[in-house]
């Protein structure tokens, strides 16, 4: 039997629990043994439940020990890593827990915005631009300019405060339930090679969103249509936050 053959076997035999030890792995008495093959497959589940707990410690600690790591469990069951690098595992961990039963949107918020940290963090390397970039554009440039995002930035719309019950669990203490339980937007940056979380105020995600779909500044700022939206103090906030790489002038 080849190298890869064997490989291929010993893995499909680790993924089935039901399935019998392959025939390769005899032990002393010269024949498979199911007990000692166990060891693998238990070995294999508890590595990818602790990639998980280390990937998403709030929302571990929001749903409890028991109910994360039958989560866990499942999810890893159904999902097996595609690489031997295991930075990527579990980017569809929210999206597989919306999926139970019993799981509120609370939760899978939160293990969103976890995920969106996780990579923004081993997101590729750049500079970010500064407001002194944004006041070097000449007023004729400035309408018309567009905005190129940092590899890192991360827009995030929620129907809970994700974002603020996110923030209450990074000091340690017990934290509360964030009042009111509204919806919230946020944006993940890392500037300085920081990760960071803001809540953004209202519109801000929208103006954003809009840039990021290439939309010039003015196409952003008219695709609102609020006269309570603040274009300077919402263009200056992004590019502040260090969501912005690059600002593209416009034509004089």
């Amino acid at each position: 039997m080849s190298f890869e053959t064997t490989v291929r076997a010993f893995t499909a035999a680790l993924d089935d629990p039901s399935a019998p030890p392959p025939p390769m792995t005899g032990g002393r008495m010269g024949s498979p043994d199911a007990r000692r093959f166990a060891v693998y497959r238990n070995n294999v589940a508890v590595g990818l439940i602790g990639a998980l707990e280390a990937r998403y410690p709030v929302s571990r600690r929001i749903a409890g020990e028991a109910l994360f790591r039958a989560l866990a469990r499942a999810f890893a069951q159904a999902r097996r890593p595609r690489s031997p690098v295991m930075i990527a595992y579990g980017v569809e961990f929210p999206e597989f827990i919306a999926a139970c039963d019993g799981v509120g949107p609370h939760l899978v918020d939160v293990a969103r915005l976890e995920n969106a940290w996780i990579e923004a963090y081993h997101e590729q390397d750049a500079i970010a631009a500064n407001v002194g970039d944004l006041a070097a554009l000449s007023p004729e440039c400035l309408p018309g300019a567009r905005i190129a995002f940092h590899p890192a930035a991360r827009l995030l719309r929620f129907p809970t405060p994700a974002a603020s019950t996110w923030g209450a669990h990074q000091d340690g203490a017990d934290p509360t339930a964030p009042v009111p339980f509204a919806p919230q937007d946020a944006l993940v940056t890392r500037p300085d090679c920081e990760v960071r979380v803001r809540v953004l105020p209202p519109l801000a995600y929208d103006f954003a969103l809009q840039l990021r779909e290439g939309a010039t500044l003015i196409e952003a700022a008219q695709a609102l249509d609020a006269s309570a939206f603040d274009f300077g103090a919402h263009l200056v906030g992004l590019v502040e936050s260090g969501a912005v790489a690059s600002i593209l002038p416009g034509q004089n």
